[in-house]
């Protein structure tokens, strides 16, 4: 499955990046196919392993923070894996297709 979130800390002023870096750190040490941009990470497992890492990172947060928003989407295929890659290739192939007018 892949797991998109973004955990943003409240309360805390709105220089967010430190705390939100503690949240990508847990992700990273995980050892889960992962990636971050500006809006969420997304993290590639099994159910059980990537929502142990989604809280962690989210407790990670609310250890620093009085307040924790967390946004989740999840793509649940079983048997799927090299999806957090194939999905982006996938899109980047049509993209360099020339267009038909």
């Amino acid at each position: 499955m892949l797991v998109a979130f973004s955990v943003t800390p409240l309360g805390t002023g709105e220089d967010v990046g430190e705390l939100v870096a503690e949240a990508v750190r847990v992700v990273r040490e995980s050892g889960l196919p992962n990636r971050t941009d500006a809006m969420f990470t997304t993290i590639e497992g099994e159910w059980d392993e990537v929502m142990a890492v989604v809280k962690a990172a989210t407790d990670a947060v609310a250890a620093r923070a009085p307040r924790v928003s967390l946004v989740v989407k999840a793509d649940v295929r079983p048997g799927v894996t090299g999806a957090l890659d194939a999905k982006v290739e996938s899109v980047e192939r049509h993209l360099s297709r020339k267009a038909t007018p």
